[in-house]
């Protein structure tokens, strides 16, 4: 039987990173969107991911960027379905054995899990519902069967994280809240845990 909610843990667990062993969007990207808008796009974008790596730019702008140079005008169906494909074959060979470890231990407990994600939402529901996770991620925008190339709302990044998090859940009424990320962006994500970890250590201090 599962405990109570006050006497369970409610586990925030960052994707890319975190549970991956590297960044998913460019494996998802060469996944989803045609060879020939990636082989036109390339040497455009090539410039703007040098310049977010080197500070220049944010990592919100050059995603808001590449979403609307990569899904512009897709229809919503062959989104669905490349995402569903990249769910099923790419994801489980990048998984930490160590944080799958982690997440069945909560599961085994009746803690609530949760992944919470810039990543797309298309591909990490499948991820989710196969393991039995909450998420909250990022959607992308979809008007008469197609996509804008926006993103629908905020990207669910740094203070959003957090932000959507206590939106859906009453932390009050968990005994600890554990929070796992992996890169500075994750700073406000882990702040709502009374256990931090960071990169799979665990941190005694912000």
């Amino acid at each position: 039987m599962n405990a109570p909610d006050g006497e369970r843990i409610l586990a925030l667990f960052d994707f890319d990173g975190t549970i991956t062993t590297r960044e998913m969007l460019p494996d998802f990207l060469h996944c989803a969107v045609p060879k020939w808008r990636l082989r036109f796009w390339k040497p455009w974008m090539l410039p703007l991911v040098v310049a977010a790596r080197a500070g220049w730019m944010s990592g919100s702008t050059l995603r808001a960027i590449l979403a609307w140079v990569a899904f512009r005008g897709m229809p919503e169906t062959e989104y669905e379905a490349r995402a569903l494909a990249f769910a099923r074959d790419a994801l489980p060979g990048v998984l930490r054995p160590e944080m799958m470890a982690r997440i069945a231990a909560h599961k085994a407990n009746g803690d609530t899990v949760v992944v919470v994600s810039g990543a797309y939402d298309v591909y990490l529901k499948h991820w989710c519902a196969a393991h039995g996770l909450d998420l909250i991620a990022s959607t992308l925008e979809v008007r008469d069967g197609r996509l804008t190339g926006r993103y629908a709302g905020a990207q669910n990044v740094l203070a959003e994280k957090a932000r959507r998090v206590r939106e859906r859940y009453d932390l009050a009424a968990y005994r600890e809240v554990h929070a796992h990320g992996d890169t500075p962006e994750d700073e406000h994500l882990l702040a709502l845990g009374h256990r931090r970890f960071y990169r799979g250590a665990e941190r005694t201090t912000l």
